[in-house]
């Protein structure tokens, strides 16, 4: 049995040794599992032993995470991400993904792509007018084309952010609740507000709501319309219907771009009803102008027993 490699590395910079480490070294049992190395601290080295390769990627990648901390702040979970996207590709470079920043909010937090995935559909966004981005919850498929929207905004590329959802029926009967048809929607319309929430000011968002500069709808209230000057986000779109997804797509007008995004093992539609998400990806894939990127559980950026779960409902599948 080949006997674990041992080796140091310096890091002169106390306050960066700390960020990396966190407090005590609290950080360095986590990334150690993603590295596959242990890490422990000695002075002012870091302690690394494992398997050769292991240790010898680990070192290449830690000094990426380095450079990366000398210029902004991570948590101990983003740390761990950016590690185990750096084992799982090995063509990653981690300063460029956190040196593409999609947006900079209100509250001076800098959204950027944290994986190769995300970080293609951004380069998709950015260089396709319509783009389906298809995969499981928690892998920032809304959280990122909103951003984009944002930032077309700012930048005045688009004159309006259009974000709908179709008010499917998840487990709940519609009729049951009060209010009139808005209202009942309202609901199924919250997520979208909370990501406009964490990116804008809230009175900022509030006056370009009144203004229809921002416009959060569901999606029956799109028939008919020609949506031009606008970056339309069409979200938890596997709840369309093969021709609510035909009518949403042929209001794209001139100056426009969309995103659709859906989740293909999360379908609230009756039971023989296709999804219009599936139909639309298995049609238009290939023509020029459109982009499909698929995302995978390995993907997901929220807690990390998300990721388990998924993995265990589509294991039983």
């Amino acid at each position: 049995m080949t006997e674990p490699l041992t080796t140091t590395l310096e890091v002169m910079d106390g306050e960066l040794l700390l960020r990396f480490s966190g407090p005590g070294g609290a950080h360095l049992q986590h990334l150690g599992v993603e590295l596959g190395v242990s890490l422990g601290l000695r002075g002012n080295e870091l302690l690394l032993v494992g398997p050769e390769q292991a240790v010898t990627r680990s070192q290449e990648i830690i000094a990426e995470l380095l450079h990366v901390l000398e210029g902004r702040s991570l948590t101990e979970l983003e740390l761990c991400r950016a590690a185990r996207t750096a084992v799982r590709n090995p063509r990653a470079r981690l300063r460029e993904l956190f040196e593409d920043v999609v947006l900079v909010t209100s509250h001076r937090k800098s959204i950027s792509p944290k994986g190769i995935a995300q970080q293609l559909y951004t380069h998709s966004i950015r260089s396709h007018d319509i783009v389906f981005g298809v995969g499981p919850a928690g892998t920032g498929k809304t959280y990122l084309a909103m951003a984009m929207a944002v930032k077309a905004l700012q930048e005045q590329r688009v004159r309006k952010i259009i974000l709908t959802r179709p008010a499917v029926e998840a487990g709940e009967k519609l009729g049951f609740l009060p209010g009139d048809l808005a209202e009942k929607v309202n609901p199924y319309l919250r997520p979208l507000y909370d990501a406009l929430y964490d990116m804008m000011d809230v009175e900022r968002v509030r006056v370009l709501v009144e203004r229809e500069i921002i416009e959060v709808a569901p999606l029956a209230f799109m028939r008919g319309r020609t949506l031009s000057g606008s970056f339309v986000i069409l979200d938890e779109a596997q709840n369309t219907t093969r021709q609510q997804m035909k009518m949403f797509l042929t209001r794209i007008g001139f100056d426009s771009q969309a995103v659709i995004t859906g989740d293909r093992t999360q379908v609230d539609l009756p039971r023989g009803a296709g999804s219009g998400l599936d139909d639309a990806v298995s049609l238009l894939e290939g023509i020029e102008g459109i982009d499909v990127v698929r995302f995978s559980d390995e993907d997901v950026v929220r807690h990390p027993l998300v990721q388990k779960i998924i993995r265990a409902y589509e294991g039983r599948a």
